[in-house]
Order: structure tokens, then sequence, then C-alpha cells
């Protein structure tokens, strides 16, 4: 039960329930004894860190996001739409506040300015000065996604490394012996993203183990992007039967690509990935992908923040997503005109 059932059964705004609860605004004895009565018929009573938050002086965390001139994915767009439904169910407001570039001085009032009691932080690099900055502060924080040593931090974030190695693998399983990676944006990944960087080294992991040839490459976040990464593929790798990727965005383009050169997914190519399950689901054809449960994970994180903001001394904790592969329709066995690389005996 949390305070919006009470305000609807009372008749009366969450704000209201949240004023007879915490005093910090005068309310009508009326008012209060109906509010005081609802509570009594549902057995309401505030867990420890509800309290906590109530007495913090914003009610409001904040949510530091990619800039707006990267456009979000839908796994991203899924992070953030997850955490701001939690908080809503936590009775807490949410500041949005992009960071990068020119809007580091946004990140810099949050993190300064009192307006919030809390931040969860979005695609974190290896090396992330936005972590410095909040681990050399007070402000409670939680990770979607971790640095390179996140032991000091909270986090929740998708195993990239271990799911891109599955992708591989149920690849190979298939015959494929020729694959490529298709990451995220050039700039991004050189920057120390953390997901671009823990899928290159699953692919490159498994690709040794099965004994397989892989390329790996960059592509912008955009299906005009995904058609001409593709293109270049299939023309510099024309042994190639099958991509792995994390750049969910790109793989409309994939599909063109593929068309236009006269291959058909998944009897001459497949394609595997990580991805949000109903962008999955809802590509032509569905993807064959991890799929990564973000509505889960962003009220995990809101959480994980409740628990921090309340006693900050509590030990931190780590979540990390590794879902299974979904089969849909984009993986199948290899072509029989590409010929298998014999791998040698030591």
């Amino acid at each position: 039960m949390n305070i919006g059932e009470i305000a609807k059964r009372a008749g009366v705004s969450r704000s209201t329930v949240s004023y007879a609860l915490t005093g910090k605004r005068p309310v009508s004895e009326a008012t209060r004894h109906r509010i005081q009565t609802v509570i009594d018929e549902l057995g309401y009573r505030p867990n420890a860190a509800a309290r906590a938050l109530k007495e913090g002086r914003t009610r409001t965390i904040g949510l530091v996001i990619p800039p707006a001139s990267s456009r979000l994915t839908d796994m991203q767009l899924g992070f953030v739409a997850s955490v701001v439904d939690a908080a809503a169910r936590a009775d807490l407001d949410v500041l949005l506040s992009p960071s990068g570039g020119e809007h580091d001085r946004s990140f810099e009032r949050v993190v300064t300015g009192r307006r919030v009691d809390g931040v969860i932080l979005m695609e974190i690099r290896l090396e992330d000065d936005r972590v410095a900055r909040l681990l050399g502060g007070d402000l409670p924080f939680v990770g979607i996604g971790r640095t390179r040593d996140p032991e000091g931090m909270s986090w929740v974030d998708v195993d990239y490394e271990t799911l891109i190695a599955k992708c591989v693998h149920h690849l190979a399983d298939l015959g494929h012996r020729h694959l490529a990676l298709v990451n995220r944006n050039p700039e991004l990944v050189a920057s120390g993203y953390g997901p671009g960087h823990r899928a290159q080294a699953g692919f490159d992991r498994a690709v040794a183990e099965r004994g397989l040839t892989g390329v790996r490459v960059c592509c912008a976040d955009d299906a005009q992007a995904g058609q001409s990464c593709v293109r270049g593929l299939l023309g510099e790798h024309p042994r190639l039967t099958a991509i792995a990727t994390i750049n969910e965005a790109a793989v409309p383009g994939m599909y063109r690509a593929l068309a236009d050169a006269g291959l058909a997914v998944p009897r001459d190519f497949s394609i595997a990935g990580v991805a949000a399950q109903h962008w999955a689901e809802n590509l032509h054809p569905p993807l064959t992908a991890a799929d990564v449960p973000a509505d889960d994970m962003g009220a995990r994180a809101v959480e994980l923040l409740i628990q921090r903001i309340a006693d900050p001394s509590t030990a931190h904790r780590h979540l990390l997503v590794a879902p299974p592969i979904s089969l849909r329709n984009t993986t199948g066995p290899a072509r029989r005109d590409v010929e298998p690389i014999r791998i040698e005996a030591p």
C-alpha cells in the first residue's frame, strides 16, 4: 500500500497525504482525520526508508541522462520510464538532468545545489569523472552501469560481456564461422563506454574459444548507419554469415542492407543481440536477443537509492543482469555455400 492509494481512498491529493504525515504544511483537522481513518483501515505503516525520505528537504531524486544531442535508445528510454514510475510509487519526484559537454554545469548544479536527495546516474564510463565527483561528496547515488572498479558504489547493470559471448556461442552452434560484432557509435566507445568495451571483451573471448573469424566495428546509433555499416561489412568480408550486436537502434538498417544484398534472414544470414524485449519482439523479423529487463532494472535502482538515502552507511549492493537469449526469427544454420574454417590441432 502506498501514498497514492491512501490519497485516492481519502479523496485528496498525494501531496496532502504527504503533508498530513510529515507536518510540513498545515492540513485541516477534518482532512487529517479522514486520511488517518483510511490509514488505519488499510494498516499502512511507512517503512524506515520511506520515513527517512519524508524527513529530507526535497522529496526529489535526480536522474542523470545522456545529453539531448545523443538520442536515447529504446532501452535507455525504458530505464528512464521505469525510474520515473518507481519513484512515483514511492511518492518521489524525479529531476531529469543531462550530462556531458555543455551540460556539465547542469550536473554540477544537481550535485551541489541540494535540489535532490540522491541521484541515479546512467551511461557510465569505465573511468567516469561524474562517479569520482559523487564519491567525493555526501550525496547518495546509484549507477545504472558501473565503472572499471565499481566496488565503492551501488549499481545495477547488464552483463554485456557474458551476453555477447552467449550470442557468439549460439551462432557458432548453428555452424557460423565468420562473425561480426556491431558495437555502439565510435565516439561513445572511444570515451570508455562500459557496455561497448565489455561487449568487445565477450566477443573476442567467445570467438577465440570457438576458433572463429571475428571482426569488430562501431556504428552510429540509427538505422541509416546500420545499413551503411552492414553494406561495408559485406563488401569487405564476403564470407560473413552472422552478426552479434548491442546497437538496437541500428538493427532495422542492418535488415535493409541484407535485403539489398539479396540475403534473407535467417536463411542466408543471422543476427543476435542484446536489446529491450518489446523492441526485439516488434522488429520484422523479431530479433533473437537477450532481453534486457529495463523496467525491473530502473525500479531496482530506485530501491537501492532509497536505501542509501535512508542509511548512507549501508553496504553497497550490486545487481548484474544476464537474461537468457530468446530465440526468435533472426538466427538459423549457416548457409551451405560458405566453407567452414579448418582448425588445425595443436
